[in-house]
Formats: structure tokens, C-alpha cells, sequence
């Protein structure tokens, strides 16, 4: 209770200090009070009414690339925008959306059992029980097979999991593995199952993760049934997103395109998603040894690994066609800066309904952008242009934003100043992330909006979280990998960019499932739209902050503090790496040796392990420093009173551009940012100085010396652009 009091108390005193600043980041003192009005007739004007009736009415039916409901739902979108004043059009672009056609699962020994692949209606939510509407359960680009072998389980089946396979002498070559959604992306699943020889992939939910196991199920509470089952794409999206027939370039009618069975990111293998209650009868088949206690779920079995005795027979058909993704555009002309773009977006399509992902936060963006146009009509233009997009075929792979920015590369490039991204939202906490030099702006943000169940700033109540956690009450702005529509900007065009919502206090197991619909989504999620309304405040002052600063609001001294940590994680990398290897060595020169986990087997004596060699970071530390006395130097300066304020916003809005490299990541072009980027075996999860990381990971040390060449040239590059602010005046 002490412990509770104290910080309490530290948030108050943190608070009367935050409450007493009067500055915004990029407006003078003489602005501040205009676009602190300005906000709250923003904040005064948002209805938590219309999000509810838009949810209810875009959800109503599953919309999933290439329905119908889904380009009613379009229209009636473009219907709204033009409505608030936006010049609203459809791109449409012709991308690659494989439709399952024959799925078939079966256990074919030691017992016979055939999966049923289909979730039941729950009583009290019609959106369930319509029938053939409903998109079947199924992975989007996996490949088609027809396989039969033994089974053998591989927890989540991410890389360690696979070593720890290999120390229990246990070989998925030419085996099914069944592999837990959770601790990984799922597309890293079948990615890695393929490359250790395995020719299929069953990706099973355990009830432990999101079952029974972590609360009452649907329809009595959030957390999936033993029915429900997560769709969702394996397209190999560390190589690049997007359409698969048209990497790098945007999938327009005429495009030339590759064909589908040469498409390097369709997986290699079968994959197939299954419910709990399909998969509890091929696990309790398989023996072999008993799984790890930290692989073992909430099934009613004890966990084998196999192989076998269990035999499975896995056969998918899909149907490989052409789909219209059909992108909303709407526009707001900016009154002073016509052509600096504040770009905001969302996508609109679902696996099936999509209440929660992601229309949650697509209403949200539709609330912001008609206040905004309301405001704009009653004399309050932005000095900026605002283009609010809602994206399609986000879900099979971040389709519909990749293809229109590779469509509009260039221009993107010489006119965003930044690309703000929502996806699904929920009741609980802030989280946002993206490049740190827009982190103290959404900070500053945060501090004016308050949280609508506990009455203070949304900033103060993630910092109590963070202190509860063991934080200093700053909790960080997260780097971004993959995951949602903010990807092509920051990754592959070099715009920057911030990902944004709420959540933490709306857990469940609706996700993908048939089961994230309106009547879900009002009980568990976000029943008042409050926490919508509070997105909507968030987001709508980003925006305007951005469209109407005399400075754009690009800070770098927590960019720099931010990278530099980075640096430090990797020297810290590479001296546990060697301190592992020595180790590992120094016992098997003192012939100490460990029992193998069968022992009936017989030992095989561990070898040596090479020795890591040295790696010069010098080059890099000596480009940051050089950084931090710019970085300090900017600090120090008065951007706001700089007469060539033109040419100050010109240099601060492409300044995210110079961290890209033209050539791209090794084995992965498309991902340019030398900063930020998806790790090649972890999917959406980032992986900061992503060459120089992963070369140490990988042991490739010819290509860590290189990459380290590549980022001290990056590092020099953002220094020199940075330098050359600090001479205007």
C-alpha cells in the first residue's frame, strides 16, 4: 500500500510540473494558445455514437478481400469523406488472394479421426451462424499439397525450439509438425519447418494461450472455444509484403507479373490452422518423449514430441486468383503547404467480420477525419495536406498500402512528412512506436489527452504501469518492424512513421476467428467507445500537430540516446556470444561432459566451437559521436525563429530517408531502413541495425564488416543532412 501511495504521489507532483508547460514542440509562443483551441473544439466535436453505428454497420457481414460487402463498404466510406469535404477517390489493384478450395485433415493411425475445420454459431451472436458467408479457417499462401507422415510436435516452432530438437535427437525431415500459434509470427512457422525438411504444417491454438486455460471461453467470455480457429497469411513478409506477383512495384492492371508458382514468398510447404478441440486427438496420439515443461499446454494429455505413432494426411487445393484490392483516398488540401502530405491510415478489410481488427480503429480514423473536415469547413484549414486512407488486403499481407506506395514511390518520397498507422484498439493503455524523432512529439501528445477510466493523462497512466513493472515511469517509444500498413512507408520508402492505439485491458481469442464481431466487441472490448474517442483525441492532435507547425515536429535527441542503445545491445551480442563459445570450449578441453537426454543412446562427444572473431565497431561509435555533438548542437538552436523556415521543414521531413540504403538488406532489397527492420526469423517482431544484427546472429562475419561499412556510411549520411540545418538562418 506504501509502495502504491509513493507513486501516486510522484504522479501528482509529475503531473502539476507536465501540466504547467504551455509549449508545443514546432509552434511558437505565440501559436500555442490558437492550436491548443483549436484541439479542444477537436476533442468538443467527436460523437462515441457514431463510432458504434459505423462498427455495427461495416461489420455486419464478413469482409474480406474481394466481397462485395467489402466494396459496399468502400462506397459508403468514399460516400462519408466526400460528405466532411475530402476529395475521396478508389485505387483499385489487381493482387493475388488464393481461396481454399479442399481442405482435408486427418489422423490415419494409430486411430482414425478427420478434423472438422469449422467452428460453431454461438448462442446470442447471429454473426456467427451465417453460414457460407463465412470465410473457411485456412492460411493465405500456403502452398497446395497433399501429404501424408508421421507427426511430431515442435511447441511454437521457432529457432530455439528447433535447437532444443536437436540436443533431444529428434529430426522433422520429411515429417508433419504441429506447431502452437504464439511466440513467433505465425509465417515464421511453416518458414523455418520447411527449411529443417519438414512437408507440412499444422498450426494448432492452445487453449493455454487463449482458451479456457486464460479465462471463461465464448459465448460466456472472451477467450476462444474449442472450436474457434486463427486465419491469417504465411506469405514469407520478411523477404517483402505485398502482392506476391509484383515485388517492388505496384500491382496495377497491366503490371507484368510472375507466376504464382515461382512467387519466392508463398510458403513452401502445406499449412493448415486447426481449433484445439481438432488437435487434442493428434497430440494424444503422439509418444516419443515428453515435451519440455515449458512447451506442455492446457489439453488434457501429457505432451509428446513424436515422431508418431501418430500419422497424419494433409491435403489443401486452393483456388489462385486475381482480386480487386480497393484502396480509399480522401483528401484534404492543405491551405499554406499544399504539397508537405501528413498521410493517416487503416485498413479496412477482416478475416471475417473484423470488429476488433480492425475496424476498432478503422471508426476511430472516420470520427478524426470528419471533425477535422468539420473544422476545415468552419475556417480551420490545415496548413498541411492531410490524406486519410483506408487500406485494403491488409490481412493476407499488408497487400493494399505496399502496392499503392511502391505505385506512388516517388512522389511519396519528395511530399510525406509522415505516415501515422492505427490497426485494432481496445480499453486499457497507450502504446505507440515508430521513429524516434517524432517520440517527444507523441509524448507531448499524450500529456493533453486524458484516460477515460481513471481521470488522468493517458501519459501518467502508462507511466504508473511502467513503475509498477519496474520502470522509471518513462516507459519507451518501441521501434517498429512489421505487422500493419506502416511498413512500405517507413521500411521501403523511408517516411517516417508512428503506430498507435490502446490496449492490454481487452484480451480474448476472437482474434481471426469467426468470433471478432460487433456483440464481442461491445461486451469485452470497448463497450462505450471510450477508448475509440481517446484514440481519435490521440491521433487527431498528431495530426494536427503535424499539418500545422511552423517547425515540423522532428526532434533527435531521443533518436540518438535510442541508437545508441542499439550499438550497446550488439557489442553486448557479440561479447556473450564469445563468452558462450569460450566456455563451451573450455570444457571440452577439460573433457567435461553432459548425459544426452535418452540414455539409451549413445554419446557422441560435442566439438569445438570457432572462435568469434574481432569486429572493429570503432567506425560506428566515432559516427555517433559525431552525431551527438550535432544532435546537441540542434538542441540547442531555435528552430522555430529560423527565418528559411521552407527549407528547415524541407530537410526535416526527408530526413528519414537518408537512414535508407538503395540496395536494401542482405537477401531482402525491398527493406531499406538501416535502422529498423523485421528480423528474417521473427517476423513482425523488429530487429534494430538490422544488418549488423542479424550478421552476428548468423555468424556470417565477412557480412557483419560489411554491414558495419553500410551503417557508419548511413550514420555519416544522417549527420552531414543534420549538419547542414544547423547552418540556416
Amino acid at each position: 500500500m506504501k509502495i502504491k501511495i509513493f507513486i501516486g504521489m510522484m504522479l501528482i507532483l509529475k503531473s502539476c510540473l507536465i501540466f504547467s508547460q504551455s509549449s508545443i514542440i514546432g509552434f511558437g509562443a505565440n501559436k500555442v494558445t490558437q492550436q491548443k483551441n483549436l484541439e479542444a473544439e477537436f476533442d468538443r466535436m467527436l460523437l462515441a455514437d457514431n463510432l458504434d453505428g459505423w462498427m455495427k454497420l461495416m461489420s455486419a457481414e464478413p469482409h474480406y478481400l474481394g466481397t462485395a460487402y467489402g466494396r459496399k463498404n468502400v462506397e459508403w466510406m468514399v460516400k462519408q469523406f466526400k460528405s466532411w469535404g475530402y476529395d475521396a477517390k478508389i485505387e483499385t489493384y489487381q493482387v493475388l488472394f488464393p481461396y481454399p478450395i479442399v481442405r482435408l485433415l486427418e489422423l490415419v493411425a494409430p486411430e482414425k479421426y478427420k478434423a472438422k475445420l469449422t467452428a460453431v454459431p454461438v448462442a446470442g451472436d447471429t454473426y456467427t451462424d451465417q453460414g457460407d458467408a463465412l470465410l473457411p479457417s485456412y492460411n493465405a499462401f500456403s502452398s497446395d499439397g497433399d501429404v501424408t507422415s508421421e507427426l511430431v510436435f515442435v511447441n511454437y516452432g521457432i529457432p530455439e525450439d528447433y535447437d532444443e530438437l536437436e540436443k533431444l535427437g529428434v529430426d522433422v525431415k520429411g515429417k508433419i509438425v504441429i506447431v502452437k500459434y504464439y511466440g513467433s509470427w505465425r509465417g515464421i512457422k511453416p518458414k523455418l519447418a520447411a527449411e529443417k525438411g519438414a512437408i507440412g504444417c499444422i498450426i494448432y491454438s492452445d487453449p493455454k494461450d487463449d482458451g479456457f486455460y486464460a479465462g471463461d471461453v465464448y459465448p460466456k467470455g472472451a477467450f476462444k472455444n474449442a472450436t474457434g480457429v486463427q486465419r491469417g497469411s504465411v506469405m514469407d513478409m520478411p523477404l517483402y509484403p505485398g502482392d506476391v506477383l509484383t515485388p517492388g512495384y505496384g500491382a496495377t492492371k497491366n503490371a507484368k507479373r510472375l507466376d504464382w508458382k515461382d512467387a519466392p514468398t508463398i510458403t513452401k510447404i502445406p499449412v493448415l490452422p486447426i481449433s484445439y478441440e481438432d488437435a487434442l486427438p493428434l497430440l494424444a496420439n503422439l509418444e516419443g518423449q515428453v515435451a519440455p515443461p515449458s512447451w506442455r499446454g492446457a489439453l488434457p494429455i501429457t505432451y509428446h514430441i513424436g515422431p508418431g505413432p501418430a500419422r497424419v494426411h494433409l491435403k489443401l487445393t486452393f483456388d489462385w486468383q486475381l482480386k480487386n484490392a480497393h484502396n480509399v483516398i480522401a483528401k484534404l488540401k492543405g491551405k499554406d503547404f499544399p504539397d508537405q502530405w501528413i498521410i493517416r491510415g487503416n485498413h479496412h478489410d477482416a478475416w471475417v467480420h473484423g470488429a476488433a481488427d480492425p475496424l476498432s480503429g478503422m471508426v476511430a480514423l472516420l470520427e478524426e477525419a470528419r471533425v477535422v473536415g468539420m473544422l476545415a469547413k468552419a475556417g480551420n484549414e490545415p496548413k498541411r495536406t492531410l490524406i486519410y486512407c483506408a487500406w485494403d488486403a491488409e490481412e493476407p499481407g499488408l497487400i493494399g498500402s505496399t502496392e499503392w506506395v511502391e505505385d506512388h514511390l516517388d512522389e511519396l518520397q519528395q511530399k510525406t512528412v509522415a505516415y501515422i498507422n492505427t490497426d485494432g484498439n481496445g480499453r486499457g493503455f497507450l502504446g505507440a512506436g515508430g521513429s524516434h524523432s517524432l517520440e517527444s512529439m507523441v509524448k507531448e501528445v499524450a500529456i493533453d489527452v486524458i484516460d477515460p477510466q481513471k481521470g488522468v493523462s493517458v501519459a501518467e497512466r502508462l507511466g504508473a504501469l511502467d513503475l509498477l513493472n519496474g520502470g522509471d515511469g518513462n516507459p519507451g517509444f518501441y521501434a517498429l518492424g512489421s505487422g500493419s500498413d506502416y511498413t512500405p512507408f517507413i521500411q521501403h520508402a523511408g517516411i517516417a512513421a508512428i503506430n498507435i492505439g490502446f490496449g492490454g485491458e481487452n484480451l480474448g481469442g476472437e482474434y481471426h476467428t469467426i468470433y471478432d464481431t460487433y456483440k464481442h466487441f461491445k461486451r469485452f472490448k470497448d463497450p462505450d467507445m471510450s477508448y475509440g474517442i481517446a484514440l481519435a483525441k490521440t491521433v487527431g492532435r498528431i495530426v494536427l500537430r503535424l499539418a500545422n507547425a511552423e517547425v515540423l515536429p522532428f526532434e533527435f535527441e531521443a533518436w540518438y540516446m535510442t541508437v545508441q542503445g542499439y550499438l550497446s545491445e550488439i557489442n553486448d551480442l557479440l561479447n556473450t556470444m564469445r563468452a558462450e563459445v569460450e566456455l563451451h570450449n573450455a570444457f571440452i578441453d577439460k573433457k567435461v561432459f553432459f548425459l544426452t537426454a535418452d540414455p539409451k543412446k549413445p554419446f557422441k562427444q560435442p566439438s569445438k566451437k570457432a572462435i568469434i572473431p574481432y569486429v572493429d565497431f570503432s567506425p560506428l561509435h566515432n559516427a555517433l559521436a559525431s552525431l551527438k555533438v550535432t544532435v546537441d548542437a540542434l538542441g540547442e538552436k531555435s528552430l522555430v525563429s529560423l527565418i528559411s523556415k521552407d527549407v528547415l521543414n524541407d530537410k526535416l521531413m526527408h530526413a528519414e530517408e537518408v537512414l535508407t540504403f538503395a540496395s536494401g538488406l542482405p537477401r531482402r532489397s525491398w527493406y531499406r531502413h538501416q535502422i529498423y527492420a523485421p528480423g528474417f526469423y521473427t517476423g513482425y517482431g523488429v530487429k534494430t541495425l538490422p544488418g549488423v544484427r542479424e550478421a552476428i546472429e548468423q555468424e556470417n562475419w565477412e557480412e557483419c564488416r560489411s554491414q558495419v561499412t553500410i551503417l557508419t556510411t548511413t550514420l555519416q549520411n544522417f549527420d552531414a543532412h543534420l549538419q547542414s540545418i544547423l547552418v540556416l538562418n
